[in-house]
């Protein structure tokens, strides 16, 4: 059973930064993209941000656009989330998520990915 396994979670005062790691337990699957997601006390799961082994490409939830970076390095499977300037209000749990299917081509979209992480608290501080 392939596991995607996240680490860098944590408390920050805001304005600062963390940098969220994740990797699959095993180099043997074939990953499309891999995503962070995040869910707040409440609030259903939102995306954050993705890459595409397709097109190499990044893309973003336009409300993050300048503060998140995604990216993935040399390993197709492991992805990395840059979070800067944090708010108060980017807490949440976030989850690493991978899509093993060639024909889900939303990244956008929950619904496409189908393995995930176990997630990782962030916290930040006013």
């Amino acid at each position: 059973q392939v596991q995607l396994v996240e680490s860098g979670g944590g408390s920050v005062e805001a304005g600062g930064s963390l940098r969220l790691s994740c990797a699959a337990s095993t180099h043997t699957i074939i990953t499309y993209a891999m995503g962070w997601f995040r869910q707040a006390p409440g609030r259903e799961r939102e995306f954050v941000g993705a890459v595409s082994r397709s097109t190499s490409g990044t893309l973003y939830a336009d409300a993050l656009k300048g503060r998140f970076t995604v990216s993935s390095g040399n390993d197709r499977n492991a992805v990395y989330l840059q979070m800067n300037s944090l708010k108060p209000e980017d807490t949440a749990v976030y989850y690493c998520a991978a899509v093993t299917s060639l024909w889900q081509t939303d990244y956008y979209q929950a619904g496409s990915y189908d393995i995930w992480g176990q997630g990782t608290q962030v916290t930040v501080a006013s």
